[in-house]
Formats: C-alpha cells, sequence, structure tokens
C-alpha cells in the first residue's frame, strides 16, 4: 500500500460508511502496526504514524518504561527507567521509549490482515456512531424496512447502517411480514456496548400506540389532547383513556376522526387491532365505567381495601362486558388500575342480598337493637359499627325516623361494644405467652418476644407467616432487623426442605 493508495481507501471508506476520516487513519495506522509485528515474528510493541496530508507513514518500536529490572515481565516489551535516562533523560515511569525501524510494504497476506483491522475499526465505529443517534431516541417511533427474518425475529433496516431488531415476543400475532417491507415500532431500548443488537424496537407495547395517535391526531401531538393511559391485547383490541386539556376540544371525537379516519389509521398500522376510545375521568367509579364499553354498567361497589371494584351489567350484556377470552374486563383493569369483577345484575342482586343480611345480623347482635333500625342502618350506607359510632351526628339525624334519643343511643351502644371488644381482646393477649422456640431464637430475648405476644404473635411460625412490614409498628424494630428475625423463624422451613 503506498501513500496514494492509503489516501485513496481513507476517502472511500470515509464516504462509504459516514465516519470521520480520523477514525479511519487510526484503523489504517492500527492494521500497520498489527502486519508489522507479525513480520518481526516477535511480540514486540508498535506504533504507526501517518501523515493526513501527504499519506506518508513512519514506524516506531516502542518499550514501556517500569521503575526496576524486578518489573520487567515482558522483556521485548519493557525497559528499565535507568536504561531510558540514558536515551531520554527526561523519561518517568509508564512513559514510553520509541526507535524508528523501516516501515513494512505490504504483500497479500498483510493487506488482508490489515483489512480485518481497519473493517473491525470501522465496524466499532459504526456502532458508537448508532448509538450517539438514537440513545436520546429512546421512546420514540421509529421506521424501517424488514431486512431479513431470523428464526421469527424481524431485523429492521433504519437507514445510515443503523439495524433495529424486534424480537418475536414483541410482534403482532399472524402479522403477515415479507422482507422489504416497511415497518414502525416503539424503540424501547438502546444498548451500548454490545456485540449482540443495539437498538430494540416492539409493535406490542402500549407506547406504540401512543406514538401512532400523536403520530395521526394533531391535536394529541400538540399536547391539546393527553393520553392517560392505554392497554393493549396486541392484534386484537385495546383500550386508550383520553382528556382534553382544552375544554372546547371532543377529546374523543378527535381522536375517532372523520369518520373514524384517524382511529382506522391506527388500527391498520396494527394489523386491524380494535380501538377503544374512552374518556378520562378522575373520578375511578366514573373511569370504569367509561372503561367497560361497549357494555353498559348498572353499578358499582367499591372496595378501597383491596382495590377492587364489583361491576354489575345487565344479564344479557354480561358476556360483551367479559369479553373474548375476557378481553375486555382484563384491558379495563389494565386501563383503570383496579381488580374489576364483572358480574349479572341478578347476582349483584343477590351478593348485595346477602352482604346486607349479613350487616342487619351484625347490627342486631353488637347494637342490640330490632330488625327495622339495622335495616335502616344498612340502608343508609353504614358497614360496621365503628362508623355507628364516630360519624358526624347530623348525618344520622338527617335519616328520617331518627332524633336526638335515637341517635345518641345508638353512637352510645356502639362505643360501648366496641370498648368491651377491644378489652377482650387486651385480656387475650396479656394471656399470651411467647413459647420456647420464639424465646429461644437467635436474635431475641425477652422483651422482645413480649412485644411480639401483645401482637398476637406466639410462635416461630406466626412470625415466620409475616412480611416486614408487619413488624415496624413495633418498637426498636426496624426493616433490617424485622427481616432477619423473619428469616431467621423461617430456616426450620427450608431445613425441612433440603431433607425432602
Amino acid at each position: 500500500m503506498n501513500n496514494k493508495e492509503i489516501l485513496m481507501v481513507v476517502d472511500v471508506v470515509s464516504n462509504e460508511k459516514g465516519l470521520g476520516k480520523s477514525t479511519i487513519f487510526e484503523a489504517i495506522e492500527a492494521a500497520l502496526a498489527s502486519a508489522t509485528k507479525r513480520k518481526h515474528m516477535l511480540d514486540i510493541l508498535v506504533r504507526v504514524s501517518i501523515d493526513q496530508v501527504t499519506g506518508n507513514y513512519e514506524t516506531f518500536r516502542r518499550w514501556e518504561v517500569v521503575e526496576t529490572s524486578d518489573d520487567i515481565e515482558y522483556q521485548e516489551k519493557q525497559i528499565t527507567l535507568d536504561a531510558a535516562k540514558e536515551l531520554q533523560p527526561e523519561i518517568e515511569v509508564g512513559g514510553f521509549i520509541e526507535d524508528s525501524i523501516e516501515s513494512i510494504k505490504f504483500g497479500r497476506i498483510a493487506a488482508q490482515a490489515a483489512k480485518q483491522v481497519i473493517v473491525q475499526k470501522v465496524r466499532e465505529a459504526e456502532r458508537e456512531k448508532i448509538v450517539a443517534n438514537y440513545i436520546n431516541k429512546k421512546g420514540e417511533l421509529v421506521t424501517g424496512v424488514i431486512k431479513r427474518i431470523e428464526r421469527g425475529n424481524v431485523f429492521l433496516d433504519l437507514g445510515n447502517n443503523a439495524e433495529a431488531i424486534i424480537y418475536r415476543e414483541n410482534l403482532l400475532p399472524k402479522e403477515p411480514l415479507r422482507t422489504g417491507d416497511r415497518l414502525r415500532g416503539h424503540l424501547y431500548d438502546v444498548r451500548p456496548n454490545t456485540k449482540g443488537p443495539q437498538l430494540l424496537v416492539s409493535r406490542t407495547s402500549p407506547e406504540l400506540l401512543v406514538e401512532l395517535f400523536k403520530l395521526e391526531v394533531p391535536e394529541v401531538g400538540d399536547g391539546l389532547i393527553e393520553i392517560m393511559n392505554a392497554a393493549r391485547d396486541p392484534g386484537a383490541r385495546a383500550k386508550i383513556a383520553v382528556k382534553a386539556n382544552d375544554p372546547r376540544l371532543d377529546a374523543v371525537g378527535a381522536c375517532v376522526g372523520m369518520r373514524g379516519s384517524r382511529v382506522q389509521a391506527v388500527s391498520n398500522e396494527l394489523n386491524g387491532e380494535r380501538i377503544d376510545i374512552i374518556l378520562w375521568h378522575d373520578n375511578s367509579a366514573q373511569l370504569v365505567i367509561n372503561a367497560m364499553s361497549p357494555a353498559d354498567v348498572v353499578s358499582i361497589m367499591m372496595d378501597e381495601d383491596t382495590h377492587s371494584m364489583d361491576v354489575a351489567v345487565l344479564e344479557e350484556h354480561l358476556s360483551q362486558a367479559i369479553g373474548k377470552a375476557g378481553q375486555n374486563i382484563k384491558l379495563a383493569s389494565e386501563l383503570t388500575g383496579w381488580t374489576l369483577n364483572v358480574m349479572s345484575d341478578v347476582q349483584a342482586e343477590e351478593k348485595n342480598a346477602e352482604e346486607s343480611e349479613k350487616l342487619v345480623t351484625l347490627f342486631k347482635e353488637q347494637l342490640q337493637v330490632d330488625e327495622d333500625v339495622a335495616i335502616v342502618l344498612v340502608e343508609e350506607g353504614f358497614s360496621t359499627v365503628d362508623e355507628v359510632a364516630y360519624v358526624p351526628p347530623a348525618e344520622m339525624l338527617a335519616i328520617d325516623g331518627f332524633d336526638d334519643e335515637i341517635v345518641d343511643e345508638l353512637k352510645n351502644r356502639a362505643k360501648d361494644n366496641l370498648l368491651t371488644n377491644a378489652i377482650a381482646s387486651e385480656e387475650k393477649l396479656v394471656d399470651l405467652k411467647p413459647s420456647d422456640d420464639l424465646l429461644q431464637m437467635k436474635g431475641m430475648d425477652d422483651e422482645l418476644a413480649m412485644a411480639l405476644c401483645g401482637q398476637g404473635i406466639v410462635t416461630m411460625d406466626d412470625l415466620a407467616e409475616l412480611a416486614i412490614d408487619d413488624l415496624l409498628d413495633i418498637k426498636d424494630i426496624d426493616a433490617e432487623k424485622a427481616g432477619k428475625l423473619i428469616m431467621e423463624a423461617r430456616a426450620p422451613w427450608f431445613a425441612e426442605e433440603q431433607q425432602q
């Protein structure tokens, strides 16, 4: 390779790969150094310096400077500090002594070796460039041409030597794909410093749905309409909840488009995936009602403790509310963040009647009232004795037929019942004593054992069944200590499993 050939290679590779010429020069220098080492058939250090204007190059053999002869591990690569100072007085440990040697002329084999080094260097530079171009595009929509399909995985050519992969699990089911087809996807990850695929794309993520609507609906792209959440059964059905930041806009209508043109465009992009667009509401119950569309909701029972709702629909609409393979109720649950239990209005009435009957019995027994009064309390929404005891008197006085005397009597009975139950529970706990296995546990003392008993934790098994949060209310127990105690209590369980 003569001087002109070096400059020509740099120009050609730089133009083809879109890389800086300095990167190509570095690759050629490394190739020349590698070929020089092969010629000498010694494991030596070689540096090649190319003049980037003329193409002329010089070759130098190098020795690393070490403190003393005892530090020399490679005779051909290292030199002591004293010996180096004779040649270069200002040299320090860690520096290099260089000596000019004859630059090699390339034969066929050497040129091939150089080519391999250049290709490798160029490949590394290309990967760095791809990461730099796409790292800030993570989470966005990307479009590419299907380059090849291998083992169900699709490789996309994004242009400028950038290649993305869509793994089989991130493809839409039964979607017809051919080499040369254009395909859009959600760029969910960019992986630097890896030999495998760097750009990971998905066709199944809810984010793809959001990005497509941003593209098709200008109001969404401009922020006038906000997509609050999205849920998908990829390739089959999806739901999105939208909210208008401008009260003059119809959020659902804007996303649907004239004669459904906008939502249809998104659906076509997703291989015919059916998309329900619902209106977002800050009220959780109303949001669930909207999310259950197209099924009409008759009633909702909300349980804050379990973060769940019982959703009642007409008997004839039950299958529609559930959807194919539970699709509709599943998507509605994901969209709203609530666990939804769908049932017919008949089933809901039966369940409500059963629960009401239990509450009536509860109030009759604990408040010592007749059935009529208990029924009134249930119908007015009371579900615990605590509510009767501590609800503001004005709310109870608003009940038809209740006067001051009745309200005071009910509240006093409720408070007496709560007090009686509290005393009984306390007496029960006082009678408890820690078991021997609990007292003998590692990290346990008498004071801590009694504190645990006060919470109803009497044996090692009682302790083993708890979570860390269950112990944090006990004095002098933090998360770390709670975790150690629980694991110590579970030790016999693990021992039994190993024996089996």
